[in-house]
């Protein structure tokens, strides 16, 4: 039988979801939970990649186990005993045996947290940026996303991918009581490419470069032409969508 869990974590004290040979990882510490809890060997696949700092208020991954129905009800609850704060378990489900947790994932959310007041109790949950910034002007930037499908100028360089093209529904900001949230929603994401994306907008809102330039810096397809990468800290991965037929 084909399990999804949806979970949540802190990656602030994770070098990133994937397995590392030298490092902890989110997908590492489930999977040694839950070989240890149903006792036997059990290999996780995510919906995706985050980066070390990363954090994720809904991540979802799939896995194969022969559960009875009393450890599919307390398998969540075993697991939050077991885990580290960093990570809670939301929910077990039943999917079909060929349903996959990246591949058939339809919609990805990120939120970007920036802050503009100094706060040293969220330091790893924010970006503190201390110059002034126009979110009018980012938004009115940001809305020029949706007008493209390639984004390699925002693509981790080197990236191996097959391609560039993301659909991209959603990109906005909305000032909160201590700076900025930035959401951007895609059926896919390319690495290091919210990071980029928000470096860009912050060079558009403190004045360094024009609206327009957003233009020129998506067709150029030159990662070298976009702004800087914003740090991990306050990006976190905030919701997944999936077909409900993949669900039993």
């Amino acid at each position: 039988m084909r399990y999804f869990l949806t979970l949540a974590y802190n990656g602030t004290s994770f070098h990133g979801w994937q397995r590392q040979p030298n490092a902890t990882s989110v997908q590492q510490a489930l999977e040694e939970a839950l070989t240890t809890l149903l006792r036997k060997p059990i290999a996780i696949t995510g919906a995706g990649r985050t980066d070390t700092g990363v954090h994720a208020k809904e991540m979802m991954a799939h896995f194969e186990g022969d559960l009875s129905l009393e450890e599919e009800e307390n398998l969540p609850y075993l697991l939050n005993r077991f885990l580290k704060e960093e990570i809670v378990i939301y929910r077990l489900d039943k999917v079909k045996a060929d349903a996959h947790a990246r591949f058939d994932a339809t919609v990805r959310t990120y939120e970007y947290h920036l802050g503009f007041q100094k706060n040293p109790f969220k330091q790893q949950l924010y970006y503190y940026f201390h110059q002034p910034v126009s979110v009018e002007k980012m938004n009115e930037a940001a809305k020029i996303l949706l007008e493209y499908e390639d984004f390699e100028a925002f693509a981790k360089t080197h990236s191996d991918v097959k391609t560039f093209l993301c659909n991209v529904t959603r990109a906005d900001w909305e000032s909160t009581a201590e700076g900025a949230i930035f959401t951007i929603t895609a059926n896919r994401f390319l690495r290091n490419m919210v990071r980029a994306i928000v470096g860009t907008l912050l060079e558009i809102g403190t004045g360094k470069i024009e609206v327009v330039d957003m233009h020129k810096i998506i067709q150029s397809k030159n990662r070298g032409e976009a702004g800087f990468s914003v740090p991990a800290a306050g990006l976190y991965l905030t919701e997944i969508q999936y077909p409900k037929s993949i669900y039993l």
